[in-house]
């Protein structure tokens, strides 16, 4: 089981003036050999995750104003190790939200991420997986 990977999708987001990274996740039964399809395409699970932190970022509209607070790297879908999972990425993320550095941020993520994805969308257009790390 310690060599079970987690999908994580997250946001780097500013509402008011105060940094979020809200977050989702799942483990990946069966070890890296049953994650995501192809590295181009996290697959149905990695969708899923998207569409359930999108809905959450969006119910959160209603306590004001929302912008990405990194561009196009702003929602991203990492594939993780458990380990990873628990004890780094909380570090990574409080540090963050209290006033750090964004591009350290980001390279800590891709230090940790076994693989990843922005993710983007155009008009009339499917979401779009782009490889990050």
């Amino acid at each position: 089981m310690a060599d079970a990977p987690y999908l994580v999708a997250l946001a780097l987001v500013d509402q008011q003036g105060r940094r979020t990274l809200p977050l989702i996740g799942k483990s990946q039964p069966g070890g890296a050999a049953a994650t995501a399809p192809s590295d181009s395409d996290p697959g149905a699970a990695g969708q899923a995750l998207a569409l359930a932190l999108l809905l959450r970022i969006w119910q959160r509209s209603d306590e004001g104003q929302l912008s990405r607070a990194a561009g196009p790297d702003s929602l991203l879908l990492l594939e993780l190790p458990l380990e990873e999972m628990a004890e780094r990425l909380p570090l990574l993320k409080a540090a963050w939200t209290a006033g750090g550095d964004t591009d350290a941020l980001l390279q800590g993520l891709r230090a940790l991420a076994n693989r990843g994805w922005s993710l983007s969308i155009a008009k009339y257009e499917p979401i779009t997986f782009t490889a990050w790390c």
